[in-house]
């Protein structure tokens, strides 16, 4: 099954998917899509370390996730992609609009061929006002893009707000 699960900041996202995860008695791969690069991101992904279980195998891939979902999806797998909004800012911030849609079209590509379980966790960044900067509107549209076309290949569609799923499309968590 292909999830999708959005949520702003806090909003308790991750730690749904990681529970879904869990709950789907396959082996577990976490994908994470971040690059660190300071000591506030750096704080993040250590809490997301911590929260995970020591069994689940982890992969950092901050720009090929289509590749690296083709290479690893497997009907006895769990893997659970967090997020896509950090991997399309990896993408945006590399200035190379070719390679973004490159990336984006192969990740659409692959979704319906992926065996086992997929849980994709992305910020739902469009729910507030219009951003002033050009390149912060540049990425709201694209996360909204994003979010709608991979929302159509989903299963299942969930937004997490205060740590509580609503269910937007298929079975209900």
């Amino acid at each position: 099954m292909l999830n999708l699960i959005l949520g702003g900041a806090r909003s308790g996202k991750s730690r749904l998917a990681e529970q879904l995860a869990e709950h789907s008695g396959l082996a577990v791969t976490y994908i994470a899509t971040s690059e660190p690069l300071d000591g506030e991101m750096n704080a993040r992904v250590q809490l997301h370390r911590e929260r995970r279980p020591a069994q689940w195998a982890l992969i950092e891939e901050p720009l090929h996730l289509a590749h690296v979902l083709r290479a690893t999806a497997s009907a006895e797998r769990c893997l659970l992609v967090d997020c896509l909004t950090l991997w399309l800012t990896n993408l945006l911030m590399l200035d190379n609009p070719e390679r973004l849609v490159a990336e984006r079209t192969a990740l659409l590509d692959c979704l319906a061929q992926l065996p086992g379980e997929i849980i994709l966790v992305s910020n739902e960044t469009g729910l507030g006002v219009v951003p002033m900067g050009e390149l912060t509107r540049r990425y709201v549209d694209e996360a909204g893009w994003l979010h709608q076309a991979i929302a159509e290949r989903c299963q299942r569609v969930v937004l997490s707000v205060a740590g509580l799923p609503l269910t937007l499309k298929g079975p209900a968590l």
